[in-house]
């Protein structure tokens, strides 16, 4: 597809932006490609600058559920900006907006907003070591909580280290209070604990969205629970991916478990920045001005993206049959794919949950870090390419999540099915 205006527009931009881009993955570099420019959106599509129409897969990385522009919420955004655009003092909507989230989430008793998820996972792990009186935190390699700097840290020389920064510009005495354990492998977590007395919580995303999706193993997060309960460590859930995009509430839901703090963001705003974290009331009173721990936001609650999100929650809570369309689409796609894998003899393997799912170039289980990046990186560049040209966005990088929305419907699975058996047949005659 032509990209001519896209291609000047990135010129421009890397002149005065870093990179050219305001996230790094929009730069398209482990594609080795340059970035589309969208002008619009609306239902399950997106459209460039050189107006083209993509069948859009990324779905603003799992924010958007209903689809792009989706009238009701247009509608209701309409009526909240005549209202104002920011109060910087409280309004009903932020009561609303908990209210259905503290329903939806047994977990959840209190809550506080943020502007991003990656404040709420700050900020819940400043409110568990405020709470157990400890420093050191557990991660797990390939989770991914926000560019936060406790967070930003990968495995030292062995299971039990202290991490080193991921990222300069981290203090490598911050990063040392960070430890990471292997995702589906408890015992990893089990040895971390059992030499460190010094642990105020663990964090991970209990279904995994920034490594591809990769799901837990049966029992993993009921282990987890009950190690955290054993040695008093706060167990912290971020679902600012999964929450209310594989159930009306979160993953806790599916594998039955109760983290003390769960975050939340993406869909809570309908497209809108926003975020939150919120747990038991003991522990969520430890914030000032009830305690000691400080946390703060002048956009905290900005009311036209809680009204955004009173909109959508509010919608998804009377339509759950979305739920269920969603998780047809997906398993739908997967058989037709999965055939064509064979016929084809392409080494491909989807993992899945309701509305998200990621194929990975490879032959074996995906279910760590460390077998995610086993995939074959020059096989998704090839794939995203091809798939760009049929007019299918996918995410510019084999290790994220594709997402599907209540507008994905027949049209676009056919549209889906047809591009990937013409992609396969190209890729299996190099």
């Amino acid at each position: 597809m032509n990209r001519e205006t896209s291609r000047g527009l990135f010129e421009r931009a890397k002149k005065i932006i870093p990179g050219g881009v305001n996230s790094p993955v929009r730069a398209f570099r482990s594609v080795n490609d340059v970035p589309f420019y969208v002008k619009k959106a609306k239902g399950a599509y997106i459209y460039d600058e050189d107006k083209s129409r993509y069948l859009d897969y990324v779905m603003s990385w799992g924010a958007i559920i209903l689809g792009h522009a989706d009238e009701g919420l247009i509608e209701e955004v309409k009526e909240a900006l005549g209202s104002g655009t920011s109060f910087g003092a409280c309004h009903r909507y932020e009561i609303v907006l908990a209210e259905l989230i503290t329903d939806a989430f047994p977990a959840i008793e209190k809550l506080r907003l943020t502007s991003s998820g990656t404040e709420a996972t700050m900020s819940a792990i400043r409110l568990a070591r405020g709470w157990t009186g400890r420093q050191n935190i557990i991660k797990f390699r390939g989770c991914y909580h926000g560019h936060v700097d406790s967070l930003l840290v990968k495995a030292g020389s062995g299971l039990a280290t202290f991490g080193i920064p991921d990222s300069s510009g981290i203090p490598l005495d911050l990063a040392r209070h960070t430890y990471i354990a292997d995702f589906n492998n408890i015992d990893s977590v089990e040895e971390i604990v059992n030499k460190n007395k010094d642990i105020a919580c663990i964090i991970l995303e209990p279904v995994m969205g920034n490594m591809g999706v990769i799901l837990p193993d049966k029992g993993f997060l009921k282990d987890m629970e009950r190690i955290c309960r054993e040695n008093n460590i706060l167990l912290i859930f971020d679902e600012v991916i999964t929450g209310f995009r594989v159930t009306y509430g979160g993953v806790q839901h599916i594998y039955d478990t109760k983290p003390d703090i769960t975050c939340l963001g993406k869909i809570i705003g309908g497209g809108f920045p926003i975020g939150a974290f919120g747990g038991r009331t003991e522990i969520m009173d430890a914030l000032a001005p009830e305690g000691n721990v400080y946390q703060a936001g002048t956009l905290s609650g900005n009311p036209v993206a809680v009204r955004a999100g009173v909109y959508v929650l509010d919608y998804l809570k009377k339509n759950r049959l979305i739920y269920q369309q969603m998780d047809d689409y997906i398993k739908r796609l997967k058989e037709a794919v999965l055939a064509m894998k064979e016929k084809y003899r392409i080494p491909y393997r989807i993992n899945a949950i309701t509305g998200m799912w990621t194929g990975f170039f490879t032959d074996r289980v995906v279910d760590d870090y460390a077998s995610a990046l086993e995939s074959d990186r020059i096989c998704y560049e090839r794939f995203f390419k091809s798939m760009l040209e049929e007019g299918i966005f996918f995410a510019p990088s084999p290790f994220e999540a594709s997402f599907v929305t209540s507008q994905h419907g027949e049209e676009e699975l056919s549209r889906t099915i047809d591009a990937f058996d013409r992609v396969f047949a190209g890729m299996a005659k190099r």
